[in-house]
């Protein structure tokens, strides 16, 4: 599976850059999914639910499944998060994998960048940041696009990963 990583600091606009690019590569017949990291403890699952109910007595994973859509929780119960890696191997074959966050893993990516946030550049010293997506003009050693410019985005990733 071809992969390729969204990544910036926190309200950078990762999420909506990786929206437009699902909708923009998706437009193109392609076959797209994606994996987002989360720092934090999260839950997809709703307290009196079944499913919640399974979880709460102590089952390791739970199913869910419908005509629509399946999603399987898997409780780590104390054990070490799994690397990307592991995940991606979860993941039925697809073309393209995009990858939001897991900005210290290793695999191409771009920076998504706001220069009101005040944070510092993660392309100045990591090489796997391939271009800066950015809301600000910048000179760098790699490509800079506007942050909005979705379809030049697209572009560059499918030309990365070979599509």
């Amino acid at each position: 599976m071809r992969l390729y990583g969204i990544t910036g600091w926190k309200n950078s606009g990762k999420t909506g850059l990786m929206e437009r690019l699902v909708a923009e590569i998706t437009s193109r017949g392609l076959t797209v999914s994606t994996v987002k990291h989360a720092h934090h403890t999260f839950d997809v699952d709703h307290p009196g639910k079944d499913s919640h109910r399974h979880r709460m007595a102590g089952a390791t994973e739970v199913l869910l499944s419908s005509r629509n859509r399946f999603a399987i929780m898997h409780e780590m119960r104390g054990k070490e998060e799994l690397p990307l890696s592991e995940l991606l191997a979860k993941l039925a074959p697809v073309d393209l994998v995009l990858v939001e966050g897991y900005k210290r893993d290793i695999h191409r990516k771009i920076e998504a960048y706001r220069a009101s946030n005040g944070t510092p550049l993660i392309a100045a010293y990591d090489p796997n940041v391939r271009a800066v997506a950015a809301d600000a003009d910048l000179a760098l050693d790699r490509p800079v696009f506007d942050l909005d410019d979705t379809v030049s985005i697209a572009n560059f990733i499918l030309k990365e990963v070979g599509l």
